[in-house]
């Protein structure tokens, strides 16, 4: 029935809406897949260092998960939360031990988009306000509420919101004024700057901030450490919750912390996840404070949020983290990838940084002598990997950003064999 990618591609281009597109100029689709690798309908394989956008966390096809979600398939697949469900009970006790927030409480939602919603809504009710701080070069999702908070034009399809929306400077320093700065004083002006938002822009009862602890789909930008700490204070000091993104942060990505909060020094008042939590199944959610979280006064409930599968697939894959410590090995093979490509990045004058923690780094492509940018080399980078057998991901504000996720649980041998592939795509593209 699939036949070939192209005849897959043109019943794609005729069933589904013009504005989701596929990532190749001739793309390619995923079938199966083991461990880090993936294969197509035609038998082609790729190492896959992007899993579905930061989702596929620990490798495709892992014993332990597919196990988990045969023996619950095998028993129910739907619940919901009007019934009591051990999975998902199970799974929030979890989460509410790994977060770092005091009496925790966890709600289930299918998406991060959905996720952030929630957080809007919890954070909104708490202070009766609909004001809300988001960072510049942001992205949380694709819904009205998460386009409003979103500070990347090319992912805004709408300007109508019914929050009021604040924007200020955050963690991508090449294209900040701020960005000649060192790490304190550059901390200091964007913490300057978020003064000055609330006292110039706000009615002053702002509900929340939030912010991604390293930005995402803005192309992997890392704020110094301790930066969120900084804000936090002027936060607190205006009652002004703060939501922490992990939707691409969370679960020991970044190698140092198994949040990204924790690189700042502090505790949120509410924390979204998704993605890797799942390794592919839907599953995502919101932490926060008890009082926080229980300001809802509506009946309320979650269709699919917490499904038994998913619960049961997210409690294997967070055991799986666990007993395999992946957050160490994210570290160690992190900076392995840095090492080996910082002299590459070096050595091109088109790329103007390498960037990220951990198993989530980035290098920007520019045109060079400055830092326009440069969307076309870095399509061609794109295509380039995929030639010699390796998935990567593109972001950024202007589409001039490859995204590198390999698995959690990379292999030395894996992650070299990605290394020359990068390496000989950049070489292909000079």
């Amino acid at each position: 029935m699939a036949g070939t990618d192209a005849e897959l591609h043109a019943r794609y281009r005729a069933v589904l809406p013009e504005w989701i597109a596929p990532l190749y100029a001739e793309p390619i689709s995923i079938a199966g897949g083991s461990g880090s690798y993936v294969t197509t309908i035609g038998g082609d394989r790729y190492l896959d260092f992007f899993g579905g956008v930061l989702t596929t966390m620990i490798g495709h096809s892992v014993p332990e998960v597919v196990a988990a979600v045969q023996a619950q398939a095998a028993k129910t697949f739907h619940t919901s939360t009007l019934y009591l469900c051990e999975p998902m009970i199970e799974l929030a006790e979890e989460i509410a031990r790994l977060s770092g927030i005091p009496d925790a409480r966890v709600f289930f939602t299918t998406s991060g988009t959905e996720a952030n919603d929630t957080a809007l809504l919890l954070a909104t009710n708490y202070r009766q306000s609909n004001q809300i701080l988001a960072m510049r070069n942001s992205y949380h999702g694709r819904s009205f509420s998460a386009m409003a908070i979103t500070g990347h034009r090319s992912w805004s399809s709408s300007s109508f919101s019914g929050l009021n929306v604040s924007f200020v400077h955050g963690g991508y320093r090449l294209r900040s004024p701020f960005r000649g700065l060192d790490d304190d004083a550059f901390t200091a002006a964007c913490t300057d700057d978020l003064v000055q938002i609330i006292d110039m822009t706000t009615a002053g009862d702002v509900a929340a901030m939030i912010a991604e602890p390293i930005q995402g789909v803005g192309g992997f930008a890392v704020p110094p450490d301790g930066f969120f700490g900084s804000m936090k204070k002027v936060l607190d000091g205006n009652d002004i919750l703060f939501i922490s993104d992990e939707v691409q942060t969370g679960w020991g990505r970044t190698g140092e912390h198994f949040w990204g909060y924790e690189a700042h020094g502090i505790v949120p008042d509410i924390i979204t996840f998704a993605k890797g939590v799942g390794n592919g199944l839907s599953l995502a959610g919101v932490i926060a404070r008890a009082d926080v979280m229980n300001s809802i006064h509506a009946v309320s409930f979650s269709t699919f949020g917490g499904n038994p599968i998913s619960a049961a697939g997210g409690l294997a894959t967070i055991r799986y983290l666990q007993e395999h410590d992946t957050q160490a090995n994210a570290l160690a093979m992190g900076r392995r990838l840095t090492a080996a490509l910082a002299p590459v990045v070096e050595a091109t004058d088109w790329i103007a940084e390498l960037r990220g923690r951990g198993l989530m780094q980035a290098f920007e492509m520019v045109h060079p002598g400055g830092i326009e940018p440069d969307k076309d080399r870095t399509a061609a980078v794109v295509e380039a990997c995929r030639r010699r057998g390796l998935l990567v991901g593109k972001g950024g504000l202007y589409g001039n950003v490859i995204r590198l996720a390999p698995m959690l649980n990379v292999t030395e041998a894996e992650l070299d064999e990605g290394i020359d592939a990068i390496a000989g795509a950049i070489a292909d593209c000079n």
